[in-house]
């Protein structure tokens, strides 16, 4: 039986496999495709390479193998392998993490036409501009030293916390004779306690007079707080207010407080003006003729009276004894910065009266000569002591070893219920560029680096450890003081806290 057609049993005769064409293979056996492709992950490995920080230049390939930070790295191999190559050396021994499981092993032709078939896309295309260029480590900066205080740390608590006030830093609600009584004080222009308690008062009553009470409210009630109070605190920070101050200012307190609400504002006002001026007739100008008139019986005929910086109780007392026909001759002690004793010579000069000026570095010297030491007063404290221009303690004791009578001239406004025992506490801080020379020094140069400037008192903010110490009173002890002569007579030191009640009592 002849055998049957292939298909004869309903399957289709199997086709032989053509053969493949054949391919162009060069001598390395790499097609130029596989060339192409190995070429292109060598330009991705560099640019890997760059990536992690490696120069081009310091990877070189042999025999198709690339060598970056100490990796290996064939010409087949991804950028991402090369990274996790790194990344593995960067981790320290020990604490390296369990190697990643491998993937699935591609097959004999993707190994072939594609060997990174698995790997991640290539990076991004980097411009020209943006290469990575290699870190540069900045010096580290050195820490900055904090600003030296120039304030003396046992008299910090004398320093004010703010500067004094110009005509820009100057509140709206300042009254502009307040504000010009103010800028008074800081130049010196009005010096003395007495002075400046004067001229607070009529600066006060000026004040009070363009006052206006707000609607829903009493004169009683508002000026106190509302409108003496800012005025009061401005004087402050131009000055610290002085104890005759401080008592003119609690008698004026207490007339506002004792005003009737029902009484009407025009009446209120003119009895305050009233008060203030019969406060500086008796405490202050009929005080001071009474002071004046039991100091002249002091001095005797041919007397050497010897006075410190300036006051104006004394220089009163001088023109009186010089009018009444007394012959004496005045020795004017004399400091820096404020030259007080220059004014007061002056003064006497023109009187007639016969004047000798000497620093206080001739204290010792002038006191040979002296009979009487007639002293002004800040305040008297109750303890006794004086608190006066600061030298003037330094002049009770020098006439004190000499045998010579110290007489404190000074009203009782000026009595105080505090107490002192040395110039710490109670005193007043001025600025201290007061104190430096106003001649500009001329320019010189350190010998030994030509051209650098040398160092002046001027320069004291900027040289290290300098502070300068620039105080207005000192206290001189009661023992150094023979009398104190007031409005209610001649006293001893003792009795400064009797007549202090006495005279203060309602204030």
């Amino acid at each position: 039986m002849a055998d049957a057609p292939n298909g004869a049993n309903g399957k289709a005769p199997e086709k032989k496999a053509e053969p493949a064409p054949a391919k162009c293979v060069g001598e390395d056996g790499l097609t130029p495709a596989e060339k192409k492709k190995r070429a292109k992950e060598e330009k991705q490995a560099r640019r890997a390479a760059e990536k992690a920080g490696a120069e081009p230049s310091a990877a070189p390939v042999t025999n198709g193998v690339t060598v970056s930070d100490g990796a290996v790295q064939s010409v087949g191999e991804s950028s991402s392998q090369v990274a996790q190559q790194q990344q593995a050396a960067q981790v320290p021994r020990g604490q390296q993490q369990r190697p990643a499981e491998p993937a699935a092993a591609p097959t004999s032709t993707q190994h072939r036409r594609n060997p990174s078939a698995a790997a991640q896309p290539p990076p991004p295309r980097r411009r020209n501009s943006q290469s990575v260029l290699p870190a540069v480590s900045k010096p580290a900066s050195k820490p900055q030293k904090p600003k030296e205080s120039k304030d003396v740390p046992l008299f910090s608590h004398l320093y004010a916390s703010n500067p004094r006030p110009t005509l820009l830093t100057t509140p709206k609600d300042i009254h502009p004779a307040i504000q010009a009584l103010g800028f008074q004080y800081s130049t010196y222009a009005i010096c003395g306690s007495t002075a400046r308690t004067a001229a607070m008062l009529l600066a006060f009553k000026a004040a009070i007079a363009d006052y206006t009470t707000p609607t829903g409210t009493s004169l009683a009630r508002h000026m106190t707080t509302h409108f003496l109070s800012p005025q009061i605190e401005f004087l402050k920070a131009c000055r610290p207010i002085s104890e005759g101050m401080g008592n003119g200012i609690r008698f004026l307190k207490k007339a506002v407080v004792e005003i009737d609400p029902s009484v009407d504002e025009g009446e209120a006002k003119a009895y305050l003006r009233d008060s203030i001026d019969m406060f500086l007739r008796e405490r202050i100008v009929v005080t001071d003729r009474a002071i004046a008139t039991a100091a002249v019986k002091q001095i005797k005929q041919n007397a050497v009276v010897l006075t410190y910086a300036k006051s104006s109780l004394v220089e009163k007392t001088l023109v009186e004894a010089h009018e009444a026909g007394t012959h004496f001759r005045v020795i004017c002690v004399d400091s820096r910065p404020l030259y007080e004793g220059k004014n007061l010579a002056r003064t006497l000069g023109r009187r007639g009266i016969e004047v000798e000026y000497t620093p206080l570095s001739g204290i010792a010297h002038a006191m040979k000569d002296a009979t009487l030491v007639l002293l002004g007063a800040r305040s008297m404290l109750s303890n006794g002591r004086l608190v006066s221009r600061v030298g003037t303690a330094s002049v009770a004791l020098h006439a004190s070893h000499a045998d010579v009578p110290v007489i404190v001239l000074c009203e009782s406004v000026k009595f105080t219920g505090k107490v002192a025992l040395d110039s710490v506490v109670l005193n007043e801080i001025a600025p201290p560029e007061e104190l430096l020379l106003s001649e500009n020094p001329p320019a010189t140069t350190d010998a030994e680096g030509e051209g650098e400037k040398i160092k002046t008192l001027a320069d004291w903010r900027n040289i290290s450890g300098l502070q300068i110490l620039n105080l207005m009173y000192d206290v001189t002890p009661a023992e150094y003081i023979r009398m104190v002569i007031c409005e209610y007579g001649s006293l001893p030191p003792s009795s400064v806290p009797v007549v202090h009640r006495l005279a203060n009592e309602g204030v």
